[in-house]
């Protein structure tokens, strides 16, 4: 017997890592975490919603300075008129006041005239210190908006980093049941032995059965959560099916804290609140602008005809200057500037108190890593703990020195000790993704993270 067992034992060392590989193959539509997070970046519904969003404010930044354009404006105009002084001055407009016209009668009654009327108008501005300010408003949102897009996309990346050891966990959840199942099978062989020889109780078949049971409505949980986790990663990746994945190597090394909180401090989100604080004090130039007077020249070229739409009868131009300056608004510049002042104050705040919160989130993060550590090290000895504990009993009750109560105890300690230690490395491994994430190193964190079997 013994060789046979030697023989069997060391089967299962030589092929249990080929079936183990030949399952990770079988895995439908698996793919890597790097080119998981890749099509994210490329096809999740945020980034190309906000990628339209970033484009929108981009263009704001145009719309202000076209202002500062000269602008080219055609107009054409019908009128029908016998009010006096409309008719009077179409008739000049259009060349064809005559001598006659000069009658009293005809000064007070005239005809009705008919005046098509065609014009060409430009504007441009030579000084403007509000359209300047709003120019420079802009593009501080044009920088901060583009900082909240790098953020975007590394919450993004997280959360697919999330899925994909969500796939990886309830696969570990699904391996596990199906070792409970194989256990709950074997001691309702072993009980239904010992009751058809006499020497068990048939309570312990049925305690037996219903354990087996319960393993198999855990392996059914398992399963779907398997089944829902997989089409969320693909929802993550903007895809309409289910993807797999594959298991990842833990290749980090946690660095001192103060190293997570000096690279926060570059955090795009960060930066976004800093530019948009920047951006209040040029709110603040906006609303002094005000003050300032406005310059420009205008012009306009003109003709009429009374019968053709497009004629030209009789033609004129205009050349215009002009200087705007607002001298009293009741005091609404004043408030305005007091106004544009607080605002600023309130971003300072906020952007202070964010700092304070961002260092807070490395903290905690930081804080998770290390009790991931030491969970994943526990469940590790609990579950090794609990086989040979599964295992004694199993001994015990098999000579009839335990009853099948503690059998189904031992098994049940098993079962926890297995799912923890399913969920306590993946853990660990989002941990790392987490702190990585508030500390603004995600991408270099995916860059420690090496996926096996990335060569399939």
């Amino acid at each position: 017997m013994r060789p046979f067992i030697l023989a069997a034992l060391l089967s299962s060392f030589i092929f249990a890592p080929v079936l183990s590989g030949a399952q990770e193959a079988a895995v439908p539509n698996a793919i890597g975490l790097k080119e998981a997070v890749s099509a994210a970046l490329r096809d999740n519904p945020e980034i190309r919603s906000k990628t339209w969003s970033l484009k929108a404010v981009e263009e704001q930044t145009g719309i202000s300075r076209s202002y500062l354009f000269p602008s080219l404006t055609y107009e054409g105009r019908f009128m029908r008129t016998d009010n006096p002084t409309y008719a009077f001055m179409a008739k000049l407009n259009e060349g064809r006041f005559k001598q006659s016209d000069f009658n009293i009668n005809s000064l007070n009654n005239p005809e009705a005239v008919n005046d098509f009327q065609n014009s060409i108008k430009m504007r441009q501005i030579i000084f403007s210190k509000k359209a300047l300010e709003g120019v420079r408003l802009s593009k501080g949102e044009v920088k901060a908006s583009r900082q909240d897009f790098e953020r975007l996309k590394e919450k993004v990346t997280r959360d697919t980093i999330s899925a994909y050891l969500g796939v990886l966990t309830w696969g570990e959840y699904v391996k596990a049941a199906n070792q409970n199942i194989a256990d709950a099978q074997e001691h309702q062989r072993l009980a239904t032995l010992r009751y058809n020889a006499g020497m068990g109780l048939y309570s312990d078949v049925l305690r037996a059965d219903a354990a087996l049971k319960e393993a198999q409505r855990k392996l059914a949980q398992a399963e779907k959560g398997y089944e829902v986790a997989k089409r969320a990663l693909g929802l993550q990746m903007g895809l309409d099916k289910s993807m797999g994945a594959r298991p990842v190597k833990d290749n980090f090394v946690l660095q001192d804290v103060n190293s997570y909180y000096r690279s926060a401090l570059s955090r795009p989100d960060l930066k976004a609140i800093e530019e948009r604080y920047e951006n209040s004090r040029n709110a603040i130039g906006l609303a002094k602008s005000s003050y300032y007077p406005e310059a420009g020249l205008g012009g306009q070229y003109q003709w009429n005809d009374h019968s053709n739409p497009l004629g030209g009868e009789g033609n004129s131009y205009m050349a215009t200057a002009f200087l705007r300056w607002d001298l009293f608004d009741g005091m609404k510049r004043e408030h305005e500037v007091n106004q544009a002042k607080a605002k600023s104050e309130e971003a300072r705040e906020g952007m202070e108190g964010f700092k304070k919160e961002v260092m807070f989130r490395v903290f905690e993060s930081y804080k998770t890593v290390e009790e991931a550590q030491k969970n994943l090290e526990l469940a590790n000895a609990e579950l090794k703990s609990a086989e040979e504990g599964t295992r004694l009993v199993q001994k015990r009750y098999e000579n009839s020195l335990a009853p099948m109560v503690d059998l189904l105890d031992s098994e049940m300690m098993l079962e926890g000790a297995r799912t923890r230690a399913a969920a306590a490395g993946n853990g660990l491994l989002m941990s790392y993704f987490n702190l990585g994430f508030e500390s603004g190193r995600i991408n270099e964190f995916m860059n420690i993270a090496e996926t096996k079997g990335a060569e399939r």
